[in-house]
């Protein structure tokens, strides 16, 4: 279902745009009422307050809560601080308005890369469309915060794009700077490692079935020489024809496949690119606290370590039957979701990769609240529904998502405005 497009994304970045922008207004607007600061909600809270200390301070700051529990700022990849700390040298804005700069311009990379993806394997419309469903997403309103999942997001949508194009090199190198912003990368680099091993077995079996279809023309033409050989020098009494005793000897090599290595060289240094960043990043926290565990050590001093599900289930277990049941649907509804990815044969990398941050946001012991917007960068689970609402005229598809823009903008409004974090 792959195609190609040419056209330019000013339809998908102005919708984009369009919810973003109704989102703020929400905020704002439901700030003032409840006499409250909406900007300060956007980049001086939870985790864009560590991202600001990192880039003004650098590393090394920790906060010990009463239980005893401590955290530090090592759980925080480096990608996004040194971007806030560019930024506010280059401009004069301090580094917590520096990191919201910075992600509304990876919203918008972000929002380009994603439509781009879109249209390449479902149409032009459906990138559109696309686009426009990830800013309408329930926590779409973290798109506008000084947090990382737009640069995270931004540099995976182009990643994938550079892998379904072929340009692999590229693709490791922007899992490199993913790799650099959050732990989710590790979804892209399955997806980069998955796919690439596919290739480069696809490529060797078309090559070892061209060589088959070869080799028995050459085998044919070393008989034929060979019984010329013994019809010239066959005893008298032996006339040409004759079958001449067997002469056992090495058969053939096979021939060489002309470009198989050129072709699979960008392939193999793509995917032993994609992860090194989130391995950097690892071994750095591992090397500064003297653990080759200390990256682990330091998520799980936060909730957040991998259980493989087990937090989630007693979170359900311990709801009121209505909110367990309410709350199995919406899990039923991204099962749903994930089976009609399958279903409609997206590309591999994207489905990998969709599958994988779906995965990792589900089995982790972090804070429950917050697995919505870790999953909020699988873009490809809203591709579905893409498709359905391009196949729409455009006076039916586009009350639709200003109702999702405004619905989405509200929540996020109250949400932000709310004691909890996103």
């Amino acid at each position: 279902m792959s195609r190609t497009t040419h056209a330019p994304p000013w339809l998908a970045l102005g919708g984009y745009a369009a919810t973003r922008l109704i989102g703020l207004a929400a905020l704002f607007t439901v700030a003032a009422a409840t006499g409250k600061d909406g900007l300060h909600r956007l980049m001086g809270r939870w985790d864009a307050v560590w991202y600001a200390r990192i880039a003004e301070h650098g590393y090394g700051y920790q906060v010990t809560l009463p239980r005893g529990d401590v955290h530090a700022d090592l759980a925080f990849f480096p990608l996004f601080p040194a971007l806030e700390r560019a930024v506010s040298a280059a401009l004069p804005v301090d580094a917590a308005t520096a990191g919201l700069l910075v992600s509304w311009t990876a919203s918008l990379a972000a929002a380009w890369g994603i439509y781009e993806v879109g249209a390449r394997v479902a149409g032009e419309r459906a990138g559109v469309v696309l686009a426009v469903l990830w800013g309408v997403y329930p926590t779409a309103f973290v798109q506008s915060m000084a947090y990382t999942e737009t640069l995270f997001t931004a540099l995976a949508a182009w990643s994938i794009l550079a892998v379904l194009r072929g340009r692999w090199i590229l693709a490791g190198a922007l899992c490199v700077l993913a790799g650099l912003t959050r732990p989710t990368a590790a979804a892209l680099i399955a997806a980069i490692g998955i796919t690439a091993l596919v290739t480069v077995v696809r490529e060797i079996r078309a090559a070892r079935a061209d060589v088959a279809i070869r080799t028995p023309r050459a085998d044919v033409t070393a008989r034929t020489a060979r019984t010329a050989r013994a019809d010239a020098t066959a005893p008298a009494g032996v006339g040409p024809g004759a079958e001449p005793a067997a002469e056992p000897g090495p058969a053939p090599a096979p021939a060489p496949v002309p470009g198989l290595a050129r072709r699979l060289a960008p392939v193999i240094v793509g995917a032993l690119l994609a992860p090194l960043g989130w391995l950097a990043y690892i071994v750095y926290v591992g090397v500064r606290q003297g653990s080759a565990t200390a990256y682990f050590d330091v998520q799980a001093a936060w909730g957040n370590s991998i259980d493989g599900g087990v937090a989630l289930a007693r979170f359900i277990a311990g709801l009121p039957w209505p909110a367990a049941l309410g709350l199995c649907a919406a899990l039923a509804l991204l099962g749903w979701l994930l089976a009609l990815c399958v279903r409609q044969r997206q590309p591999l990398p994207l489905l990998v990769y969709t599958g994988a941050v779906v995965a990792v946001s589900l089995v982790g012991a972090a804070y429950f609240g917050s697995r919505p917007r870790l999953m909020m960068p699988a873009f490809g689970l809203l591709l579905p529904p893409a498709v359905a609402l391009a196949r729409l005229r455009p006076r039916t598809a586009v009350p639709v998502l200003v109702v999702l823009a405004v619905g989405s903008g509200v929540y996020g409004a109250f949400t932000l405005l709310g004691s909890g974090p996103p």
